[in-house]
């Protein structure tokens, strides 16, 4: 081999070890680039993703059954509206003030029953005694109506005869005529013994109107009776007296110095 030969062969050998250097150092860049603690993180990684999965999962399922119940959910507020309406519709004919039906027979400081107890013993503390039953012939009366008027009854009368007159204010006042009805059903049917000294007289003169033909079985009150809380004797309680006459939930009679007002249903 000659020295030219020699040589050629020396720096082909320099360059493949050159090569061969080369690529170690680029095995050894890429080692310290991605250490064995790689690893470790993307295996939280792979966890991390794995969670996400099961979170974007059960929120598909959550939607799909909210998707499944807006046509149940569309019923019910069908529902709800036409309940609303039906409650809306009944409203207009109930006034604000419902008071509770019991028996009042002290409308004023002159009326009421006294328990026999408060004569005989003055000075104790004493306790009210039940109403007194009422007779068997007195029980086919009941309790007195509540026949209320309806806005279309009230609009169909002349803005004359309406006035200022609301439906509120109308059934309100048929509330204090069932009121004033009643009280004096408990005074007719009292024994004297339960009645105050000075009641007697009025439960007598009450029974004599009772009696008669055009109050018999029937419920009414006097006109002297309208004493509140929202119907009085002025000029917007005779107007509410009027509509209910014109509308044929009342009739009037004169009865000796008494002008009585009777309950009656309307036709």
């Amino acid at each position: 081999m000659d020295l030219k030969q020699a040589g050629s062969s020396l720096d082909s050998l320099i360059s493949s070890f050159n090569t061969r250097i080369a690529e170690l150092q680029e095995l050894v860049i890429a080692r310290n680039m991605y250490p064995a603690s790689s690893v470790t993180d993307l295996s939280a990684v792979d966890s991390a993703l794995k969670g996400m999965e099961l979170q974007v999962k059960a929120i598909k399922d959550r939607l799909h059954e909210e998707t499944e119940a807006i046509p149940k959910a569309k019923k019910l507020i069908a529902k709800s509206l036409r309940q609303q309406k039906k409650v809306q519709s009944m409203s207009v004919y109930a006034p604000s003030y419902l008071p509770e039906r019991t028996a009042t027979l002290n409308l004023d400081s002159d009326r009421g029953l006294v328990p026999e107890a408060c004569k005989q013993q003055p000075n104790q503390s004493t306790m009210v005694e039940e109403p007194a039953a009422i007779p068997k012939e007195k029980k086919s009366r009941g309790s007195p109506p509540l026949w209320y008027i309806t806005a279309s009854e009230l609009d169909s009368l002349s803005s004359y005869m309406r006035g200022r007159l609301t439906l509120e204010k109308v059934n309100a006042a048929i509330n204090d005529m069932a009121t004033y009805a009643e009280a004096n059903a408990q005074l007719i049917a009292a024994p004297k013994k339960k009645l105050a000294e000075n009641q007697w007289e009025r439960a007598l003169e009450l029974r004599d109107i009772a009696t008669t033909e055009s109050t018999k079985g029937k419920h009414f009150f006097l006109e002297t009776d309208m004493k509140g809380p929202s119907l009085k004797l002025d000029n917007t309680g005779k107007a509410i007296l009027t509509v209910l006459r014109h509308l044929g939930r009342i009739s009037e009679t004169r009865m000796g110095h008494h002008r009585v007002i009777i309950l009656l249903k309307p036709q």
